[in-house]
């Protein structure tokens, strides 16, 4: 009897499962995809019925000739790839490929499985299952779309800005809500407003600290009360100048606070970016390495979470089961509820899953820490926990209202307020307290701490406070709130959200500032030209009906073909309009009043590489440029005038134009080289506050805090100089050379960014290039390097003899 065959994704996953199948079984990986759209042209049938014509990968073709011969002499095949659509699209191309279009075949089975674990592979090889072909299909269809409108609108933007741009239908959508939020942060007008707080003595300690919330003249009922400037406010002050102060309600009630549910794929890349400052990229690549397995010791390579792409808080019995038997042994029967703690799904969740979770809570943060790096460790910690918190007992608090009451000396009736919060049980807050985005009322409760008074009861004043406040802008885009906006909105899906806000900052179209999102001026002008001329394509709303199809295709209630023939019409009638109306940045001359110092012709605004920039009229002859003014630059993306606040040289009395150096954008004088003068972009260096983290120093305990240097962002101790603690920054990938470290990311003392082991100087591989743990097809090579070319970026492999290399993502090619 011969032995079966199981093809799964990685090396990785392949071992943890051989562990588990036997010695019947031989287990190989796929590298991922093994077919693909070409890159020499569209690849998809527009004017029949939209049929992709896939290839087998460039450098997997021996990969699939191995897989092949494997296949001649097995038993069975197993298709074992993740259980999504793009592990589906996988398994059908796998299949496509070894099952011969004559004479016998093997028989092809698909096992699914959302765990790792021994019990999971077991049930999944026992009940195999065939390739779901409307899980195909969707992907088929999301291939399709992103194809389209890459491939159709990524030309035009060579054309029309510069070569290297791309668009895409849910990328672009990502870029609009970042662009969109910033004109609504400099449209902003702030708001003044004042607020009165009264500090009072009760017979105990401590102060009572009360905000004016009502008033109303005497006889007639309380109203919320607005205090729009400094004279209304004082106004107030001086009317209660001699009030008495009666405490007049004392209300306390019991309040709950329920856990949150276990992890989904969105809600762990917040969760991830608020608490451990990991990207969502860092983020997913952690949790595939953990869902994938990991040594830890005598039990050999263990999966330790759940498949990570998953939109359903779902948990198996079995889970359920073990966890509510570890609460009460680890904390107390009390922090056990009556009953497993249910959790709602959204209405489009794909109950096929479960939610991310750990594969047994027996294998805690502590008995695992020996065997994972310190970011797989935090987290895994960060799931372990969840996944724990949400089925323990609800945190319960008295919350406790006073009221008090004044009447000033304008016969008016003045309400104050305070509200304080105390904790009676933690419940599940022990083991876990979600982060928040902005400042969270109940946790301001907690910090307001109320002395005991009993209603009637007369207050000693101490003093009265009026204070000015301004209304706020709302704030600019983290990846944490971002990726709950496009949740939110329905656009994507989170397992692509890792892509998209790496390519989107990859392009130039966005930058990151103290790890928030701000558009980049050629941010500004893709999404305008791509706004204006496909409106309807880059609706939030229209992609998320798209994403809405998908699902529908995907449960074999539309046909995928009807879906893209639908899309099609709209797109291709925006499209023929575009490629006559869209504005040509490229080419585009604004006029300006400045006139050239060389030859006295009129200077224009112009698009170059880099940006707009002031050139002069008589080009080629003269060859005169200029940085734009700031005002000029703030104007780029409406009007172009230079009426506004010009800096001018306090030595000479020239102008000041911007201009970008290695350290940013500053201020510099036009009469250079005979006056020097600069100046930097605020009038002033504005050092950026450190961001304190949730993280120990592993030097000497003190908080761990990012810091804002001359090359970027790096995290060190909040101790300095005394700990002199740097973090060095992975990037997820064991070190090829010595095969105990881990590939840190370093800066040469010129500031250029190499990679380096952390082991050194025990270990001394260093590359330029950033390493790819991914062996090479061709020579074998342990790993490949990652190379940005003019045509996009690749990985390439590190041995001069060999000559292999692959696109890492599509490069767009008019058709």
């Amino acid at each position: 009897m011969g032995k079966s065959l199981v093809i799964v994704e990685s090396p990785a996953k392949s071992k943890t499962i051989g562990k588990y199948l036997g010695k019947d079984f031989v287990v190989k990986a796929s590298l991922g995809h093994v077919k693909d759209l070409p890159k020499r042209d569209l690849a998809v049938d527009v004017d029949g019925d939209f049929t992709p014509h896939y290839e087998v990968i460039e450098g997997k073709k021996k990969l699939i000739q191995e897989l092949k011969q494997a296949a001649k002499g097995a038993d069975a095949v197993y298709l074992a790839a993740d259980p999504d659509r793009e592990g589906e699209a996988i398994c059908y191309h796998l299949m496509e490929e070894l099952v011969p279009k004559r004479g016998d075949s093997p028989r092809v089975y698909r096992v699914r499985f959302n765990e790792i674990t021994a019990n999971a592979v077991r049930k999944a090889f026992e009940s195999p299952l065939v390739v779901n072909t409307n899980l195909v299909d969707a992907q088929q269809a999301r291939r399709v779309l992103d194809r389209l409108v890459g491939y159709k609108i990524s030309p035009l933007l060579w054309d029309k800005v510069r070569r290297g741009l791309s668009a895409g239908r849910v990328q672009t959508v990502a870029l609009r809500l970042i662009v969109d939020r910033e004109r609504e942060i400099r449209a902003f007008q702030k708001e003044e407003y004042w607020t009165v707080d009264v500090s009072l003595n009760a017979q105990k300690t401590p102060v009572l600290k009360a905000r004016l919330v009502r008033s109303a003249a005497a006889g007639a009922d309380l109203r919320n009360l607005e205090i729009p400037n400094e004279a209304a406010a004082q106004a107030i002050v001086a009317a209660l100048a001699n009030s008495t102060y009666t405490v007049s309600s004392l209300n306390t009630r019991e309040k709950r606070r329920n856990p949150v549910p276990p992890f989904i794929t969105s809600t762990l890349q917040q969760e991830s970016s608020r608490k451990l400052r990991f990207s969502v990229k860092r983020t997913m690549g952690l949790a595939q390495r953990l869902y994938e397995g990991v040594e830890l010791g005598e039990q050999g390579s263990v999966g330790l979470i759940t498949y990570m792409r998953t939109d359903s808080t779902r948990v198996s019995n079995d889970a359920l089961d073990e966890v509510r038997a570890f609460i009460p042994q680890r904390f107390g029967p009390q922090y056990l509820p009556a009953s497993p703690n249910i959790y709602k799904g959204k209405k489009d969740a794909q109950d096929a899953h479960e939610a991310i979770r750990p594969t047994s809570v027996e294998i805690t943060p502590e008995i695992a820490e020996k065997y994972l790096s310190d970011d797989e460790l935090k987290l895994y910690r960060l799931v372990w926990t969840r996944f724990v918190a949400s089925q323990m007992a609800p945190a319960v608090f008295d919350q406790t209202t006073i009221e008090v009451a004044a009447t000033g000396a304008d016969n008016v009736n003045y309400l104050f307020r305070a509200t304080g919060t105390v904790p009676k049980f933690d419940g599940f807050l022990a083991v876990y307290q979600e982060g928040k985005d902005t400042k969270d009322e109940e946790d301001e409760e907690l910090k307001h701490k109320l002395p005991v008074v009993t209603q009637g009861e007369t207050l000693r004043f101490r003093s009265i406070d009026p204070e000015q406040h301004f209304t706020e802008p709302p704030a600019r885009f983290t990846e944490a709130t971002l990726v709950k906006e496009l949740e939110a909105d329905g656009v994507g899906r989170p397992s692509t959200y890792a892509s998209i806000l790496s390519t989107i900052q990859d392009r130039g179209y966005v930058a990151k500032e103290g790890g928030k999102f701000l558009p980049t001026e050629l941010g500004f002008v893709v999404t305008d030209l791509l706004v204006k001329n496909f409106d309807d394509i880059f609706d939030v709303k229209y992609t998320a009906r798209m994403e809405d199809e998908l699902d529908d295709i995907e449960d074999g209630k539309i046909d995928w073909r009807a879906a893209m023939q639908e899309f099609y019409e709209k797109f291709k009638t925006d499209l023929v309009r575009a490629e006559s109306e869209m504005e040509d940045i490229k080419r585009m001359e604004i006029p300006t009043d400045l006139t050239c110092d060389k030859c006295g012709k009129p200077m224009v605004i112009r698009w170059g590489k880099h940006g707009r920039f002031v050139g002069c009229t008589g080009y080629p002859e003269c060859t005169s440029t200029r940085e734009p003014s700031a005002d000029m630059v703030e104007g780029a993306n409406g009007d172009f005038s230079e009426e506004g606040a010009e800096e001018y040289c306090e030595n000479c009395g020239r102008e000041m134009v911007l201009k970008k150096g290695r350290f940013g954008q500053f201020f510099a004088c036009t009469g250079y080289p005979d006056c020097k003068t600069t100046k930097p972009l605020n009038g002033k260096e504005q050092k950026k506050a450190d961001v304190l983290l949730e993280e120990d120093c592993p030097s000497c305990g003190s908080k761990l805090v990012m810091k804002f240097g001359r090359f970027g962002e790096f995290t060190a101790c909040s101790n300095y100089p005394t700990c002199k603690y740097v973090k060095q920054k992975t990037i997820g990938v064991p070190c090829p050379n010595c095969n105990e470290g881990e590939i840190v990311e370093r800066r040469s003392k010129r500031g250029k960014t190499f990679f380096g082991c952390n082991r050194y100087p025990s270990c001394d591989f260093v590359a330029w290039g950033k390493p790819i743990a991914e062996a090479c097809p061709d020579c074998g090579s342990s790993y490949l390097i990652e190379k940005h070319l003019k045509s996009g970026a690749w990985a390439q492999c590190p041995a001069k003899e060999c000559k292999y290399k692959r696109a890492l993502e599509p490069v767009a090619q008019p058709a």
